[in-house]
């Protein structure tokens, strides 16, 4: 008989049922370890890293890692550029048609750029697909000035916007997402963008599935290659400057459930990519099929910062004032967007 049989065999009866309870925990600690690795997604550099899943019908969050950690939004600040011109249109201060004039400011913002002389214009409606598929600086700070006079006073109405919005974190210094090291912004933020760009514009919303888009003779390409590849994904944007890294903010719609999903800091936009495939692989089938809508800025249940979140946690804030900008551990640089 070995020893280990004999020394059970000599326990009380309490003592072996201590045995038997701390045996059988070790057991489901194993086996929960191994089914949390098993649904590990790819991610990134830690300090760039950040990532949200979220139904797109009731902002239920599904998943989150570092969900409220700052980071700088690059090429995503246009989708706030774009709300803010999709009010305009809607108001009747813009139209498709209304020409945008290009100021030797925005005209000499680097690439990627549409390139313009200093006084040309651009048409709103291929101003705002130059946004969705170029992601075009010197459009968006024409589109910038236009509305606000000077960039600095647009992105001043940016961050009130996210305010009402209920982005929290979130600070707007430029209308392009050239580096600046004050511009940051959580993917939590990102996603309520997203949500409320949906919510607000749907008849404006196709313009971020648009692939490409045709303007004075040519054929101009868009970086989301999501788009056409992955089944039921239609926009949103995505962005990249060496600071933050490759971002993306993803917004799918099939089988009567939606999803918005935000990854940002990716190594690459092919890592980036597939991070976002299999977070809708694993999410979609848990997205509700209901209808009932998102405010855009309801009181609820704030998203903690955490590598998961229950399901009942849901996007919606109430406003809250501006907070530091500082972001440590991700030094900004003077790269340019190419996203």
């Amino acid at each position: 008989m070995s020893l280990r049989i004999v020394f059970f065999s000599r326990l009380s009866f309490v003592a072996k049922l201590a045995w038997v309870v701390l045996l059988a925990g070790l057991a489901a600690a194993c086996s929960t370890t191994t089914t949390l690795n098993s649904v590990k997604v790819p991610q990134s550099d830690s300090t760039k890293h950040a990532a949200i899943v979220v139904d797109g019908s009731n902002g239920r969050v599904l998943y989150q890692s570092n969900a409220e950690a700052r980071r700088y939004p690059a090429s995503l600040t246009k989708m706030m550029t774009l709300y803010m011109t999709f009010e305009a249109m809607e108001s009747g201060r813009l139209s498709k048609a209304t020409q945008i004039p290009v100021s030797a400011y925005a005209a000499a913002r680097p690439p990627t750029k549409i390139g313009f002389r200093p006084g040309q214009s651009i048409d709103v409606d291929s101003a705002v697909y130059a946004l969705c598929t170029k992601s075009a600086n010197d459009v968006a700070v024409a589109l910038g000035e236009a509305l606000g006079g000077t960039e600095e006073r647009f992105a001043q109405m940016m961050t009130v916007k996210a305010r009402q919005l209920g982005m929290r974190s979130t600070v707007f210094r430029n209308a392009s997402g050239l580096p600046d090291d004050q511009q940051v912004t959580t993917a939590r933020d990102m996603a309520l963008l997203g949500m409320a760009l949906r919510k607000r514009f749907p008849q404006h919303f196709s313009y971020f599935s648009s692939r490409s888009f045709s303007y004075r003779g040519k054929t101009i390409r868009g970086h989301n290659d999501l788009l056409g590849r992955v089944q039921g994904v239609d926009g949103i944007k995505t962005g990249y400057i060496r600071a933050s890294g490759f971002n993306i903010v993803t917004s799918v719609s099939t089988d009567g459930r939606k999803l918005v999903v935000v990854v940002m800091g990716g190594d690459t936009a092919r890592s980036r990519n597939a991070e976002v495939e299999q977070l809708i692989e694993r999410y979609l089938p848990q997205a509700s099929r209901s209808a009932r809508p998102v405010d855009e800025a309801p009181a609820s249940i704030p998203v903690a910062a955490s590598a998961s979140t229950t399901p009942s946690e849901t996007l919606g804030m109430p406003a809250a004032p501006l907070p530091g900008t500082a972001l440590v551990g991700v030094p900004a640089r003077p790269e340019m967007p190419v996203e």
